[in-house]
């Protein structure tokens, strides 16, 4: 099969591997579509040891197993269904497994991969293939960090909502927070492009950096340490700083009156539940013609290097590498 190798050094080369053969409890997928996601920029400059790509949507290729030719997403955490996360369903947080698609085990930036059946989510025929993907980190993490603050600040109650960085994640929040009846949703973003299509999904503009409004809900999908910071500063009292999006650098945390002198509350969330599948799969059905905007091309394998160097620097929202 073709492949992908991420070298690091923002380097990607394309080679031939074996067929990956499936273990026990896994069926071999044929991926059709994998999104690039802004989390794979880490693999493209340090290198990766195995294939990377997460956002995976494919056709199970194993004759003869009760699975064979289901359309399937790739749910990225690997678990067990039986430790008491799992019992609770939160089995994005399986306490036994540490195992993620495309970091721990390969992904796909590649045209087969092995997939644990635990881990395929059936997507309907009527989803087609190029938004399928969405249903991942688009629409499901954002979907969960919503459903999981919503006890603390209900929509109901007034006060305005900021989210932090237009990237695929933060359109896709938008679009979760209105699902669930939040209103006067603004957005902040440094790129002109973005802050434009997250209006036209009826976001309002909020200046990156300006402290002079406060917002009770601020869901922070950038992974900017300034954002972070910036959001404790301007998270109302007893409000909510829901952080999403990710960063592996140290965070250093200079506390100050605006920071000190309320309650609120700072909350991480991670991924999401396999739970929460049905429920997001009809809000794709039901808008897809917004969603499809945040597909901006699909591509074959040979032009990833180029495609994701574009993507790197901004200049795509969600391309799709297409292996059709």
């Amino acid at each position: 099969m073709h492949t992908a190798v991420f070298p690091g050094e923002r380097r990607i080369m394309l080679a031939e591997a074996p067929l990956p053969v499936p273990a026990a409890g896994e069926v071999l997928l044929r991926v059709r579509r994998t999104a690039l996601c802004g989390s794979d920029t880490k693999p493209w400059v340090k290198g990766a040891k195995v294939t990377p790509g997460h956002e995976i949507f494919g056709i199970v290729e194993q004759p003869g197993h009760r699975l064979h030719g289901q359309r399937s997403l790739v749910y990225i955490p690997v678990f067990c269904g039986h430790c008491a996360s799992c019992r609770l369903g939160d089995t994005h947080m399986c306490q036994t497994l540490s195992l993620l698609m495309g970091w721990d085990k390969p992904g796909g930036y590649a045209e087969y991969l092995a997939v644990p059946e635990q881990c395929l989510l059936p997507v309907p025929d009527d989803i087609e293939d190029d938004l399928a993907p969405l249903l991942l980190d688009t629409i499901g993490t954002t979907a969960h960090a919503v459903r999981f603050v919503m006890p603390l600040v209900p929509p109901a109650e007034p006060g305005a909502v900021l989210v932090t960085g237009a990237g695929p994640v933060g359109l896709g929040g938008i679009v979760a927070l209105q699902n669930l009846g939040y209103r006067d949703i603004f957005v902040s973003d440094l790129k002109e492009e973005r802050l434009a299509l997250a209006e036209s999904f009826g976001a309002r503009r909020h200046p990156v950096g300006d402290a002079t409004q406060k917002f009770r809900l601020i869901v922070e999908c950038s992974g900017a340490h300034a954002a972070r910071s910036l959001g404790m500063e301007i998270v109302a009292p007893r409000g909510v700083l829901v952080l999403v999006g990710e960063n592996d650098n140290p965070w250093p945390v200079q506390e100050n009156k605006a920071i000190r002198r309320k309650d609120f509350h700072m909350v991480r969330t991670f991924y999401f539940p396999v739970g929460d599948f049905a429920a997001n799969v009809e809000w794709l059905r039901r808008d897809k013609t917004r969603y499809r905007r945040l597909v901006d091309t699909c591509f074959a394998l040979p032009a990833l290097p180029e495609m994701f160097a574009r993507f790197a620097a901004g200049e795509l929202v969600k391309p799709m590498l297409a292996f059709d």
